[in-house]
Parts: C-alpha cells; sequence; structure tokens
C-alpha cells in the first residue's frame, strides 16, 4: 500500500471528474446525453451544469491534494465521501429507473465499493508517514 501507488492511481482518477466535468459544462449538449431524445429543458441543463461544475471543482481538488495525499485525510475522506453518496444515488437510480450502460455500472461500483477501499487506503499511507488522522 504505497504511497506512489496512491498518488499515481489518485491522479489518473481524478481526470474523470475533470474531464467529464468540463464536457458536462456543455449542459443537454454534452456528448454523454447525445443518445437521449428529450426536449431542450432549461432547469435539466442548468442543473447539469451546476452539477458538472461541481464535479468538476471535486476533480480539481482531488488534483491539488495529490502531492500532499498523506496529509490531507479531511479533504480526501471527504471527497470519497462525496462520491461515496453520489453512487448511492445511482444504486437508487438502478432501483427506480432502470439499469444504465455498463460504464455507470462500474462507476456505481468504484463508487461503492472504492471509496471505503480509497479511504482505508489513504489512512494507512497516513499512519505509515506518521501524519495526524
Amino acid at each position: 500500500m504505497s504511497r506512489r501507488a496512491l498518488q499515481i492511481l489518485s491522479a489518473i482518477l481524478a481526470l474523470v471528474p475533470v474531464i467529464t466535468g468540463l464536457l458536462g459544462l456543455r449542459g443537454i449538449n454534452d456528448p454523454v446525453y447525445a443518445p437521449v431524445v428529450s426536449p431542450h429543458a432549461i432547469p435539466l441543463d442548468t442543473n447539469l451544469r451546476f452539477f458538472s461544475g461541481l464535479w468538476l471543482g471535486l476533480g480539481i481538488a482531488y488534483l491539488w491534494l495529490i502531492p500532499s495525499i498523506e496529509r490531507q485525510t479531511v479533504l480526501f475522506r471527504t471527497i470519497w465521501g462525496a462520491i461515496f453518496v453520489g453512487g448511492i444515488g445511482r444504486l437508487l437510480s438502478i432501483v427506480f429507473a432502470g439499469t444504465p450502460p455498463a460504464p455507470i455500472m462500474f462507476f456505481t461500483l468504484l463508487e461503492i465499493v472504492g471509496a471505503p477501499l480509497f479511504i482505508y487506503w489513504q489512512h494507512q499511507v497516513a499512519r505509515a508517514a506518521g501524519s495526524p488522522r
């Protein structure tokens, strides 16, 4: 459970919210929603852009903490906690709306199972470095 491996994997994973957040700032014109046939609804567009901005901000915060990942326990847990709660939202969508495409199922698994594992990993790295938990 090395610090360097956690940093590298975190940098790769941080690119997901950065890239998808930037794409999502296009609102309902985001290419992810191209197959969805729906009228141009202003509330939907504004919410997609808002939540994409939050997602982008989360990715930027995640990138920011990587150099001192062993000392950023609170921010690290906050980010992964938010991702976990988002995964719960996806689970609710699966229950009430149906099964999404396979890539989204993968992200749901990462959010629900991966979040606690990443928090544990960072805890181990922080403890090995002697950083406050």
